[in-house]
């Protein structure tokens, strides 16, 4: 009796174990045979790098599957819109509805080249962190005008157009001569005080014709100079000259004025934005526009300004007054009368 209850529980388990054993094996080889032979419910992901995003969701759509870009990256390869990379990789197997990640191209971002002229390196340094440039090589040379540590030069030239990421190469000033002596322009011809000027290496600044009456000297001869001869400046202080018009001029006095005006670069910039500029002089003839159009944020604006009694400059960014630079003042009873007054001449 205790002898067949044991064969009759060795039976069970070797039942038990044998159903376990087929288990497995079917169960292997089902694994084999979906590795080897995949079921006809999952289908092949194409390979959709260089397609556009529009062709690459019509080719998942017709094998029932979706897509989403999870990345957008600048590439001078693949053109915008375009698939550069995705996951899964063409030829994966997949099952229908399962979603393709894309990266996605942006293409070349194009920006306008800053211009960096008469700059500090801090200065550059944020313009060319706004626009996503990176600073190449640096190389020195001595100016007598631009101040020591300010930009030259650049390449590219300013408002070229470039490439996020683009190198920029750069010449910065080490100043011209430690110091410089004025010389003595009273007395000389103006043509003549140019020409030493530039052998000295001093940088004019205004040059003032002035009608200085009957006793004054002959026209084109310089009748007084700021700073004084003989006097020690930096290389590139500027000197200012008063221009005799003549004995027989009478009227107001007439400005050359150097101006070098700087446009505004507002705190959220876009790509490619443009500023309208307008630049309005007034002075004794009335008011007058020296500059009326669109400029890139941060140009320089070079300008040799001729201008009459009193003068201001008025600088518009997009019709919002963002600035005023006096040119020079009238000064009062030049001509045994009174000058009109700033604000009279110059704004009205």
């Amino acid at each position: 009796m205790s002898q067949n209850r044991t064969n009759g529980q060795r039976d069970w388990i070797f039942t038990v174990v044998l159903v376990c054993f087929v288990a497995v094996v079917v169960w292997f080889g089902h694994a084999i045979h979906d590795f080897l032979v995949p079921p006809s419910s999952t289908v092949s992901v194409p390979s959709l790098s260089g397609e556009a995003v529009a062709d690459a969701n019509a080719q998942l759509s017709r094998l029932g599957l979706t897509s989403q870009i999870v990345e957008r990256i600048t590439s001078d390869q693949y053109p915008a819109g375009t698939v550069v990379n995705q996951q899964p990789v063409a030829g994966a197997q997949v099952r229908p509805g399962r979603q393709i990640s894309l990266v996605v191209s942006s293409g070349i971002v194009e920006r306008s080249m800053p211009d960096l002229r008469y700059q500090s390196m801090r200065e550059v340094g944020l313009d060319l962190s706004r626009a996503h440039l990176q600073l190449g090589t640096i190389s020195y040379q001595r100016s007598d005008v631009v101040p020591d540590g300010h930009v030259i030069s650049q390449r590219p030239d300013p408002l070229a157009n470039v490439t996020e990421g683009q190198v920029v190469n750069l010449v910065v000033s080490r100043g011209g001569a430690s110091t410089l002596r004025v010389p003595n322009f009273v007395g000389m011809n103006v043509d003549g005080a140019r020409a030493l000027a530039e052998k000295s290496g001093i940088k004019l600044g205004q040059v003032v014709w002035t009608p200085l009456g009957a006793s004054g000297p002959a026209h084109g001869m310089v009748a007084r100079q700021q700073p004084d001869p003989g006097t020690t400046i930096a290389s590139f202080q500027p000197v200012s000259l008063q221009v005799s018009a003549g004995p027989l001029e009478s009227g107001y006095i007439l400005r050359q004025v150097h101006l070098l005006a700087s446009v505004p670069v507002p705190d959220n910039l876009r790509p490619d934005q443009q500023i309208h500029v307008r630049l309005v002089v007034h002075d004794a003839t009335g008011a007058w526009n020296l500059y009326d159009a669109y400029a890139q944020p941060g140009q320089k604006l070079d300008f040799t300004v001729t201008a009459l009694g009193t003068s201001v400059v008025d600088m518009y960014a997009d019709n919002v007054l963002v600035g005023e630079t006096r040119l020079g003042v009238e000064p009062p009873n030049v001509y045994g009368r009174p000058s009109p007054s700033p604000v009279e001449s110059a704004h009205g």
